[in-house]
């Protein structure tokens, strides 16, 4: 009885430890299927982002890149109303200080626009003397004067409008020197001066040299005249006002009394360049 008992206790240890040894060995290839597992799909993981993301996109050629750059930038120019400022710079070589004194000793400032050949265009009232607001006769101008590379060129005058007071449709003239290296401006007669379009005007403000202004056309006046909000200070009259072509369509000749912002622009027309021999029938053509 006794060897029969001992021997059943001995058997049942033998069965619970092979039992743990089993647990144990299943534990242990269950720890290393999943590990085998984990790795693996690790593995597979970048492959599936790398088949998951599209293609790298082909390379862009320069010059169709520089194309598409500068078609973008015509647009902008375009919608937003700006110039090159290459193209300004360039113009503002066609303005020069214009300067005249009269009897009494008076000097007066203002602007004057090459034509090419010795030709300018400026305002009648900085080259001959107007009636004065309160009726009073002028002391009249004795000598008229452009600065060019730092020298004062006598100029004299060829040809003026009807005014007899400033800021008035026929407040023009157009002046003469000897032929200077200067770059001709182009005009424009046709330009519609539409609300709104872009304008640029360049002048001598406060005799301090040519300066760049910008603004935007506001309307016609009774007497042809275009209003707009852009700098008028004094010594601008005569200037040039350019489309975003950079081709003069108008000179500035006054602005309301006491606003320095609120300007009065002069078309050009035809009847202004009947005297400039390679203008006069250009513009006359492209006027009608």
């Amino acid at each position: 009885m006794r060897s029969s008992g001992k021997f059943e206790v001995t058997m049942i240890h033998r069965r619970t430890l092979f039992a743990c040894l089993l647990a144990t060995v299943a534990s242990v290839s269950g720890f290393a299927t999943g590990v085998f597992h984990a790795r693996r799909a690790t593995a597979a993981t970048p492959q599936a982002q790398s088949a998951s993301q599209p293609a790298a996109a082909p390379a862009v050629d320069p010059t169709d890149r520089a194309a598409l750059v500068a078609e973008v930038k015509k647009e902008l120019e375009k919608e937003m109303g700006l110039l090159p400022v290459s193209l300004l710079r360039d113009r503002r070589s066609s303005f020069v200080e214009l300067y005249s004194n009269d009897k009494a000793g008076k000097t007066h400032y203002g602007t004057a626009g090459y034509l090419g050949h010795g030709y300018f265009i400026t305002v009648k009232h900085a080259v001959v003397a107007l009636r004065d607001e309160d009726g009073s006769e002028p002391s009249s101008i004795t000598s008229v004067r452009v600065v060019y590379n730092g020298e004062e060129i006598t100029a004299k005058v060829v040809d003026t409008g009807n005014a007899n007071v400033e800021v008035h449709p026929g407040d023009w003239a157009i002046i003469r020197t000897r032929d200077l290296d200067l770059p001709a401006l182009h005009v424009d007669s046709g330009f519609a001066f539409d609300f709104a379009d872009p304008i640029f005007r360049l002048g001598n403000d406060y005799s301090r040299g040519i300066i760049l202004s910008t603004g935007y056309v506001g309307q016609r006046t009774s007497n042809g005249l275009v209003t707009c909000l852009i700098d008028g200070h004094p010594g601008v009259s005569g200037g040039g006002v350019l489309n975003r072509q950079g081709d003069l369509v108008g000179i500035p000749i006054g602005r309301l009394e006491g606003d320095y912002r609120f300007s009065f622009l002069l078309p050009v027309r035809a009847e202004m360049f009947r005297k400039v021999p390679e203008l006069a029938k250009a513009v006359a053509v492209a006027t009608r």
